[in-house]
């Protein structure tokens, strides 16, 4: 399925492989934090043209719709239908369900892959040929990850033992390059960024909750105790955070990686 927003439609195949989050699409897009103006700007920098920009794994397009601030036309694309349902449209974005390994790109067609929280699910290997084959000359890789909430240490620790002991079993076995953003994988090309940004917004504890309910343990610890572990860590939370209308700042630290595939001699 595709849905044509943008620069012409991409006709892929529907996967449902590491598809962890389409059951909760709306959630996901309600309570996962925004990623910084600076990055996409610092991104688009290194690309070797603003023509075409691939957002693999979108979710629901969150960094596609930044970089549709700075290339002609984005294609963004994810294994999860629900996602792409729940995607947020824009003129300059094609959204389409497809997987990161077999895209259906023209060789050479595309100035800069992105991919955000995500590359931990990929057969890597077979992620990078497609990279070398869809990129143009001087093409850029680049992709992030970034940690857990910092808003204070009472409130900071109740979410770590909930992401480490209350639903720490429900997490996907291949979720593990994520846990230090990235920092161990190397793609075959050469590196040209490697750096740290922090995302930072003003919540309420509705939207601490939200996030933690939009992870995919949270609703894998769900259906498979038939217990909703959301209503005990609110409860608790509630007791730190006092008036749930209190904003309070949060802040993630989060890690670039980005590569030049086939450069020009």
């Amino acid at each position: 399925m595709s849905r044509h927003c943008g620069q012409g439609t991409l006709k892929v195949t529907p996967m449902s492989r590491n598809d962890h989050f389409s059951a909760f699409a709306a959630t996901y897009s309600s309570y996962r934090p925004t990623y910084p103006d600076e990055l996409f700007a610092e991104i688009a920098d290194l690309a070797p043209e603003h023509r075409h920009a691939w957002d693999c794994a979108t979710g629901t397009g969150q960094a596609a719709v930044s970089l549709a601030e700075h290339f002609d036309y984005v294609t963004a694309t994810d294994v999860g239908a629900g996602m792409i349902e729940h995607a947020t449209p824009h003129p300059k974005i094609t959204y389409a369900v497809g997987s990161a390994e077999v895209p259906q790109f023209v060789d050479d067609s595309v100035d800069l892959i992105t991919v955000a929280m995500a590359l931990h699910w990929f057969k890597r290997d077979l992620f990078w040929l497609t990279c070398r084959r869809v990129l143009k000359p001087n093409g850029v890789l680049a992709y992030w990850g970034y940690g857990l909430p910092e808003i204070g240490p009472a409130i900071d620790a109740v979410t770590q033992n909930y992401h480490d002991e209350k639903v720490g079993r429900f997490w996907p076995a291949d979720r593990g390059p994520l846990m230090n953003m990235y920092a161990d994988i190397k793609p075959p090309a050469d590196r040209i960024m490697a750096k740290n940004f922090v995302m930072e917004a003003e919540w309420e504890l509705e939207n601490l909750v939200g996030m933690l309910d939009s992870w995919s343990a949270t609703h894998r610890a769900r259906e498979e105790t038939k217990h909703d572990p959301i209503p005990t860590v609110a409860a608790l939370l509630s007791v730190i955070w006092g008036d749930r209308r209190t904003k309070r700042t949060v802040r993630w630290p989060l890690k670039l990686h980005a590569f030049r595939f086939n450069s020009s001699p």
